[in-house]
Formats: C-alpha cells, structure tokens, sequence
C-alpha cells in the first residue's frame, strides 16, 4: 500500500515538473517560483526540503535554455561574471543560514512566510518587467553596454541570498533588477544572460543543500522526470505561444501561491486570483477595440483614394492621345 502511494506521488510529482518545465521553457522564469510552492501547498513537502529539491531540480533544468541563448550569442559574458561573483558565494551563504536557524516549526513557518513574500515580488517583477519591456528592442544588433561592476556584484549578492533561502529569484527578480540597472540591454540579451548566470548561482545553492543533507533526491528526481521533457517542449513552442497569455498566467499563479503561503484565506486567495484573472481578459479586449478605433476609419479613406485615381487615368490617357491628332490635324 505504501509503495503505491510513493508511485502515485512520483507520477504527480513528475506531472508538476512536466508543466513547471514547460513555463520554465516558454518564459525563461518560473522554476522555483512555481514548484517550491506546489512542493508545500499541494505535495506537503516540508519548506526547507522543497527549496533544497527545486534548487536540485533547477541547477538541471537551466542550462538547457542557457545553452540554446549561448548559441544564439545572446548572452552578455561580462555581465554574467560579475553577477556569479557575488551571487555564487552569497547562494551558499544562504543555504548556511537556513541550516543555522534549524528545522523546528518556527524556522519552517518563517521560511514559509520568506516564500510568500519571495512570490509576490516575482509577480511584481513580472508586471514591470512586462510595462518596461514594451518599447524594448527584441532584436537587431545589440547596443554596446556599459558594465558597472559593484552595483552589478552587489545584485548578485542580493539575488544569490534570496535564491540561496528561498530558491525563488533566479530568474524571475534578477532579471528585473537587470532590467532596471541596464535599460539599454537588448531583450534578447537580458533573457540570455539571466539565464546563464543562474546555472552556477542555482547549482551552488543546490550544493550548499547536499553538502548540509537538506536534499531529498526521491523528490528531485521525480520532479526532473517530467521537468526535463517540459523545458524542451516550452523551448519549441516558445515562438508560437503568446507571451501575454503565458505571463499574465504565470502572474496569476504566482500571486495566488503567494497569499496561500502568507496563510490569506482560501475565499480571499480565490477572489484575489479571479480579480487578476479579469483583468487579464479585459485588458487585452480593451487594446484591441481602441486600436480598431484608431485603424477602422483609415482603411475606407485608402479605398476610395486608390479606387477613383485608377480610373480616371486611363480615360485622360485616351482622351490627349485621341487629341493629339485632332490638333496636329488643324
């Protein structure tokens, strides 16, 4: 009876890695942000274990899009090694803190709470990342940066403490505050470099848990069962899938793990997430009838400009060459 259960929570426990893999593929961000709280909320997973198996599972599931930028030569090398400077070291110094503070169900609400407040600033970052994001160039050639090395230091170290308690950050914060501290950083480049300099800042983080004994491999792995197909197949359907609709999910979501984890109660957590839910819907329809109304009137002015122009001119053409003669004759 027991093993059967322990199958049953792996095949769930892979279904959740399938589909936190596939966010994680479509936006780049998401991983810890989404499976450390369905690990506690709906799995039960004690929260200093379900950081410790989301980082394990992360440090794998990351350099599969980092990989793909690196190729792409979207990543800014300079920035990466700054931010792994100070993020790698404070990552684990991370980890040492929350072994320090022990285990007991203080240490666990309190990480809990640290959880939920980690949350709700990826969602916040995802909403600004998104409002200054919209008159970023996607592509084209990058413009030259230039690096500044100790705010750049000390946002990894930042990044890296947060990640490093929380698992949460790796790429849902640090990309927004690289966004703010590089305006001019191409979008493409942002995605890319935030991406590559998770892999050490992850994958140290994830040390620090097997070095303390905090990572429970069975949960890892199953989680890495389904993560790894669902990383490859949000990297494919990535050009194809609104990115509106799958940030304004991933916002949703994340908003809602957020109060859930911050003890709001359920018919509060579901009035809040049925709000955003609303507004997700009703603001895109809003765009799209005043960008009607600003379009709908230029298209019958084109019509009849084009229309009458093509008619006339081959009557006048008739109308001087049948001329012509006509006067040279008197």
């Amino acid at each position: 009876m027991l093993v059967a259960e322990t199958r049953a929570m792996d095949f769930t426990l892979a279904l959740a890695g399938l589909g936190v893999g596939i966010v994680v593929g479509l936006t780049g961000m998401g991983g810890g942000a989404l499976m450390t709280p369905i690990l506690v909320l709906v799995f039960g997973v004690p929260p200093v274990a379900a950081v410790s198996s989301d980082l394990a599972a992360s440090a794998v599931m990351k350099p599969f899009g980092g990989w793909v930028h690196a190729r792409r030569g979207t990543v800014n090398w300079r920035l990466v090694g700054w931010l792994c400077v100070g993020s790698v070291p404070s990552a684990f110094l991370g980890v040492l803190l929350l072994r320090l503070l022990g285990d007991d169900d203080a240490v666990q609400h309190a990480i809990k709470v640290s959880l939920g407040v980690a949350l709700l600033l990826a969602a916040a970052g995802l909403l600004l990342k998104a409002w200054m994001g919209r008159k970023r160039p996607g592509g084209g050639p990058a413009a030259p940066i230039a690096v500044r090395p100790v705010p750049t230091v000390l946002l990894g170290v930042l990044g890296g403490l947060i990640v490093g308690l929380t698992s949460v950050g790796s790429g849902s914060l640090i990309i927004v505050l690289l966004l703010v501290l590089y305006p001019r950083l191409r979008a493409n480049d942002l995605v890319g470099t935030d991406l590559i300099q998770a892999i050490p800042l992850v994958a140290a983080a994830a040390l620090g848990h097997v070095f303390f004994g905090d990572l429970q491999l069975d949960i890892a792995g199953a989680v890495l069962i389904g993560s790894i197909p669902g990383v490859l197949i949000g990297a494919r359907i990535s050009s194809r899938a609104p990115g509106g609709v799958v940030r304004s999910a991933l916002v949703i979501v994340l908003l809602a793990s957020a109060l859930k984890l911050l003890d709001v109660p359920t018919l509060a957590v579901g009035a809040v997430a049925g709000t955003a839910l609303l507004i997700a819907v009703l603001v895109p329809l809003v765009r799209r009838m005043r960008g009607g109304g600003r379009t709908s009137p230029a298209a019958p002015a084109e019509v009849p400009t084009t229309a009458p122009g093509d008619a006339p001119a081959p009557q006048q053409a008739g109308h001087t060459d049948h001329d012509e003669p006509a006067r040279a004759a008197r």
